[in-house]
C-alpha cells in the first residue's frame, strides 16, 4: 500500500469504503459474545492456548501444510517437510504475545524477530528483508514480487502508519498490515506465516481482542486457500472494490476465529455442568 500523495490517515479512509463499516460492526459483535461468554471469567487462559494452537493450525494450512487438529496437538517433532511449516506456525504465534509491547514503537523489529522465530535458522538471510536477487519460497502465492527498494519503501511507509496510529479500526490497520507483508513477500521464507501471526498482533495490541482468544489464522484456514488468494489479488490491485473485499475477508476470517472460540467455551461448559 502506497502512501504518497495519500490522506494524513489513509487508513481511516480505507474504512470508508463500501462494505468495510459492515464489516467492522459485524467483527465487534462475533467478538463480544466470545467476551460475553461465561466461561471467558473463569478460564479464559485455557480459551487463549486453545485459540493459539488452532490457529497456528490454520495459518500452517494456508502455507501448504493442512494438518488435522488432534495431529498438531499432539506432534512434537517438526523437523522435516511441512511439519518445518507446522513447527514454524506454532513458534511464530507462541512468540507473538511477547511482542507487543514493541509493535507500536517498533514494527519493523517485531516483523524481524517473527521472521527468526519462524525460520529457526542462522543463516545471513534471516529476520532482515531480502536483497535483490534473492529468492522467496512462499508456497501457494504467486503474485507479483515487488522488488527490494520497494519492500523497504512500503515497510518505511507501513511502520510509520503503525507508530502515527489514528482512528482507524482495528479490522483495517489489521488487514492492511496482512495484506502488505504477503504482497511484499520481504522475507526469503515464511512471509505468510509472519503476516498472519502480525495481523493477530495487530488485532490484539489494538484492543478489540486483548485476550488473543479470536485466532484470526484459523478463520482464513477455514475460508480456504483459494479464498485468501483470491481477496489477496484485491488488496494487490489496490482498487477500492479489491481493498475493501480483502478487508471484508479479513473480517470474515476474525469472525470464524470467534466461532471457534466460542464452541471451545460451549464445550467447556458442557464439561463442568
Amino acid at each position: 500500500m502506497s502512501t504518497t500523495g495519500a490522506p494524513a490517515d489513509p487508513l481511516a479512509a480505507l474504512a470508508t469504503l463500501p462494505g468495510v463499516p459492515e464489516a467492522v460492526e459485524s467483527v465487534r459483535k462475533a467478538v463480544d459474545r466470545v467476551y460475553g461468554h461465561r466461561i471467558m471469567r473463569r478460564r479464559s487462559n485455557e480459551i487463549t492456548s486453545e485459540a493459539a494452537l488452532r490457529g497456528a493450525r490454520g495459518s500452517a494450512a494456508l502455507s501448504g501444510a493442512d494438518w488435522a487438529l488432534e495431529e498438531v496437538r499432539r506432534r512434537t517433532d517438526f523437523g522435516d517437510g511441512d511439519a518445518r511449516t507446522v513447527g514454524a506456525a506454532l513458534r511464530v504465534t507462541a512468540e507473538a504475545g511477547q511482542l507487543l509491547s514493541i509493535w507500536r514503537q517498533s514494527p519493523l523489529r517485531v516483523l524481524a524477530r517473527l521472521h527468526l522465530v519462524a525460520a529457526a535458522s542462522k543463516e545471513d538471510e534471516v529476520g532482515r528483508p531480502r536483497r535483490d536477487g534473492e529468492p522467496v519460497d512462499e508456497p501457494l502465492v504467486e503474485l507479483p514480487l515487488p522488488g527490494a527498494a520497494e519492500v523497504s519503501g512500503r515497510l518505511d511507509g507501513l511502520s510509520e502508519l503503525i507508530i502515527a496510529g489514528g482512528s482507524a479500526p482495528a479490522l483495517v490497520t489489521a488487514a492492511v498490515v496482512h495484506g502488505e507483508l504477503v504482497a511484499l513477500r520481504p522475507f526469503g521464507s515464511y512471509n505468510g506465516v509472519v503476516a498472519r501471526a502480525a495481523e493477530r498482533i495487530a488485532l490484539v495490541g489494538s484492543g478489540l481482542d486483548p485476550k488473543a482468544v479470536c485466532p484470526s489464522e484459523a478463520g482464513h484456514g477455514e475460508l480456504g486457500r483459494a479464498a485468501y488468494v483470491a481477496a489477496l489479488e484485491g488488496y494487490v490491485s489496490g482498487t477500492p472494490e479489491g481493498m475493501a473485499a480483502w478487508i471484508t475477508h479479513c473480517g470474515r476470517a476474525v469472525e470464524l476465529g470467534a466461532r471457534e472460540s466460542t464452541a471451545v467455551c460451549e464445550a467447556l461448559q458442557r464439561g463442568a455442568a
